[in-house]
């Protein structure tokens, strides 16, 4: 049985194996990868304090120093989901129809349910399990429009003291009544949740207008003025996923030249800022998420499964004005809470779209650039000295096949490629948080 234990938050101690992990962009730069085939990670008080060759850094070690040791894994940083919603955890395979049928026939049912804590909390440790059993040590989180769906988050994310960013969404018109606030309403609640969970232990709370249809100016106005007096918060929002949905927003926003630009008259585009999906941005909207310093989360799983659209990941990462994309399971539109099972459908996807995505640019945007989106690269994204102790280990040999295919393999390259189109959970081994195992498959 998995093994999902309490934190320990522990004094020194070492991880040792094949760690393989991303320092820099490999869009853009062919040194980004750094490989230790047998190395050695040493964490003090859940942060990194020396990485490099085992036999380099062995005699540092206490003699009694406890040393995890994975001969047949492959240990990187842990992975950052950059959208989804914790909230449609329950109604993930839920039979698919276009973006807009399928919110008002299950999304806006199941949240509904958010307005009860007990509800709320028991989704919470649901939702947190699969993604620690899924290798995924950060996320970027949808919760619901009721106070208690946010403190229900946030509370599981500090008990398990992991570095999670969530917060309450907005939602003024085009929803069900029981599922709306208003401007001054979202305003006060969601001040309210900043000031009491925004940077508090590992928790960063993010400024939720939902997308623009269901927000109308006041409220994304209100939001702004959120973003204003607590600088150091998130924004977090969907755009341009759906075409029906892109000519809703024009219908409702006349006056604005096209979807980003909704977003962009009300002041919400900045660093932190963090875009689900971007299917359909034009050229000039992607110059604009890249002047702004704003992110997109690529979803492809829950892209492919409405039919929405496929994302140009080649066009955002263009030499002369690369866009910050991470990648985003969009759980429940999205298909699995796996970020290698992400990373396998970005790859048929920028098949599709002619474009070759291979393995290194696949780790990169599950991990390091999921940090760089959510303006956490000092802290996450990479094993580097300094940076927080959340690592996955992954098990080449976590099934017959991927035993048989692995031991195939002729470079590292080729390794981590098998791994993204044939892993999901199972290869999983072990989950760290902040140097400590909050996940073991084998349960131990």
């Amino acid at each position: 049985m998995p093994y999902y234990p309490t934190p320990a938050h522990s004094g020194t101690h070492a991880i040792r194996g094949h760690i393989v992990t991303l320092t820099g962009d490999p869009f853009f730069r062919s040194d980004a990868l750094v490989e230790h085939t047998d190395g050695l990670i040493v964490v003090e008080g859940g942060v990194v304090t020396a990485v490099g060759p085992y036999a380099d850094l062995a005699h540092t070690l206490a003699d009694d120093a406890h040393v995890d040791h994975y001969p047949d894994g492959i240990i990187t940083s842990g992975f950052i989901d950059t959208h989804v919603h914790y909230v449609q955890t329950g109604i993930i395979a839920a039979f698919g129809a276009q973006l807009i049928d399928w919110l008002n026939t299950y999304t806006f049912v199941a949240e509904q349910r958010f307005a009860d804590k007990t509800h709320a909390a028991a989704v919470a440790s649901v939702f947190f399990d699969q993604l620690l059993a899924n290798g995924t040590t950060t996320a970027l989180t949808f919760c619901a429009v009721y106070p208690e769906s946010v403190d229900a988050f946030f509370e599981e994310a500090s008990r398990r003291n992991m570095r999670m960013a969530g917060g309450k969404v907005l939602m003024d018109r085009n929803a069900p009544d029981h599922l709306l606030d208003t401007a001054q309403t979202g305003y006060d609640d969601s001040k309210a949740l900043i000031e009491k969970w925004h940077s508090v232990g590992r928790n960063h709370y993010a400024v939720t207008p939902r997308f623009a249809p269901t927000s109308t100016q006041g409220q994304l106005d209100a939001a702004a003025t959120l973003l204003a007096e607590h600088p150091t918060t998130l924004m977090h929002t969907h755009v341009s996923e759906n075409l029906g949905e892109i000519a809703w927003v024009r219908s409702l926003f006349p006056e604005a030249d096209g979807y980003l630009d909704v977003y962009d008259r009300a002041g919400l585009l900045r660093p932190g800022a963090v875009l689900a999906h971007g299917v359909h941005l034009t050229s000039h909207e992607r110059l604009r998420v890249h002047e702004t310093g704003s992110a997109i989360s690529h979803c492809p799983t829950s892209n492919l499964f409405l039919g929405s659209g496929l994302f140009h990941v080649h066009q955002a990462k263009n030499h002369t004005h690369p866009v910050k994309v991470g990648l985003g399971t969009d759980i429940g539109a999205g298909t699995s809470f796996s970020l290698l099972s992400t990373m396998n459908e970005a790859y048929k996807v920028a098949q599709l779209t002619q474009y070759p995505l291979d393995a290194v640019k696949m780790l990169y945007l599950a991990t390091l650039a999921g940090a760089e989106a959510l303006g956490l690269e000092d802290r996450l994204g990479s094993i580097e000295v300094g940076k927080e102790a959340d690592f996955v280990v992954l098990d080449t040999k976590a099934t017959p096949l991927l035993e048989y295919r692995s031991a195939q393999v002729t470079s590292l390259e080729e390794q981590l490629f098998v791994l993204a189109v044939m892993g999901d959970d199972r290869v999983i081994e072990t989950t760290y948080i902040a140097g400590d195992v909050a996940y073991s498959r084998d349960g131990h």
